[in-house]
């Protein structure tokens, strides 16, 4: 089968045989029949492949992370119920009790307060850093007991850009992956397997979707981490699990033992599942998101041109423009366009800001970023209200920074929209 972005995007995941539904089908069941007690019974004992629960896995989820899989090139991917589902779940897949995380400081709100709030109530400790940091100050953050390393293609909402392949070569020295969640570059923009990352994850309900329809979330490994060289570090891989009767997960499943282990173990306990409707929604957003895509950043950056050269704007964040800080690593991650969200601040603070957004027309005041329809939000006052001053900082956000999802309408619309606000904030 052709294995062009393009390409898969369209057929990845289905592939129809003779007489069946050239759609992918939306399997709305919560079980599956067998004709005898045995072969229910190595499907639990993991002896054979199957379907038996969706809450475990269904077709439609299966064909659907099979296409996400393709794109990523990844050897296996899993649908979460949501992006923080997804990150969840790939941190504690092999990150437990009395391990400790290093994350990049510059990432989504919900992310950081996940790794921040909710993992050390969970007995996991993380370190937060800064993406600038020189090597020596990353490697001093290291912990015999770190099993990870996380970071975000593009962030949110500080949209810069992470710088892979150091972090890759830092976290694979010290013997732990990489995971970096690359929900606004996508796979059709940047495949951070190829940068020497190891596990990638995914909001699906941002550009994958692309049309605010459905809540979602992937996990895809690459395959290329040696869980046995370390497996020490991570022993719910590489030693007997007592649920599956001693079955070790690295023996028996090789490279797909990451997401098995998150499936058949992650996934039977939490049951965060995207249901197959959601799916069915997904795979149509994947089938033009290579279209989609180009057209956010052709828009994007003509909206970031004005921006940068109006006199009433302080500052902008957009990669694609060559006078950003982030343009060279952009070129190297992302030749083909970074995507559409930017980040920028107006002169007049945070009062002027508010009065711009609520003087928009075509731009929606949204929480949500990365679909079709262009939308703005002014993190510090939504998005970031939990955290601290101090937070806000460390996360990159300063309190009249906005962020801009530039969607799929016309540039010159979306333009003439913004003119019309700033005039109606400066009177």
């Amino acid at each position: 089968m052709a294995n062009r972005r393009d390409t898969l995007c369209v057929q990845a995941g289905w592939n129809p045989k003779k007489g069946e539904s050239r759609q992918m089908p939306i399997v709305q069941s919560t079980t599956f029949k067998y004709e005898t007690s045995e072969q229910m019974g190595k499907l639990f004992d993991l002896e054979e492949s199957g379907y038996f629960y969706t809450r475990l896995q269904n077709p439609t989820n299966d064909n659907v992370a099979a296409k996400i899989a393709a794109l990523e090139g990844g050897v296996a991917a899993m649908l979460t119920s949501s992006g923080q589902a997804a990150n969840f779940f790939a941190v504690f897949n092999i990150c437990e009790t009395g391990g400790h995380v290093i994350s990049a400081s510059n990432i989504y709100g919900g992310t950081f307060n996940l790794l921040g709030v909710t993992l050390p109530k969970m007995g996991i400790e993380v370190t937060f850093i800064d993406e600038n940091a020189s090597d020596e100050e990353i490697n001093a953050a290291f912990r015999p007991n770190t099993k990870l390393v996380f970071g975000e293609t593009i962030s949110n909402p500080g949209v810069t850009v992470f710088d892979i392949e150091r972090f890759a070569n830092i976290a694979h020295s010290h013997g732990v992956p990489l995971i970096v969640d690359n929900t606004f570059a996508t796979p059709v923009n940047c495949r951070p397997f190829e940068f020497g990352a190891d596990i990638v994850t995914h909001s699906t309900t941002k550009y994958m979707d692309g049309h605010g329809l459905a809540v979602g979330g992937c996990v895809v490994d690459s395959g290329n981490f040696d869980w046995d060289r370390y497996a020490d570090k991570f022993p719910g891989l590489c030693s007997p699990d007592p649920s599956y009767h001693g079955l070790t997960y690295t023996k028996a499943f090789g490279k797909g033992a990451y997401i098995t282990k998150a499936t058949v173990q992650l996934m039977r306990d939490l049951g965060a599942i995207q249901a197959p409707q959601n799916a069915f929604y997904l795979n149509i957003g994947l089938q033009s998101l290579h279209v989609r895509m180009a057209k956010h950043c052709s828009n994007a950056l003509k909206v970031a041109e004005y921006l940068r050269d109006n006199e009433h704007i302080a500052w902008i964040n957009y990669p694609d423009l060559d006078t950003d800080s982030q343009y060279e690593k952009k070129k190297k991650y992302l030749p083909n366009g970074s995507c559409g969200v930017m980040a920028f601040g107006l002169k007049g603070g945070r009062e002027f800001s508010i009065k711009f957004m609520d003087s928009l027309k075509l731009i929606n005041i949204a929480t949500h970023v990365a679909d079709c329809h262009s939308c703005v939000l002014h993190p510090a006052s939504h998005t970031h209200r939990q955290l601290s001053e101090q937070q806000l900082i460390d996360a990159g956000i300063s309190p009249d920074l906005i962020r801009l999802s530039v969607g799929i309408e016309d540039a010159d619309d979306l333009i003439e929209d913004i003119e019309q606000a700033i005039a109606e904030a400066c009177k």
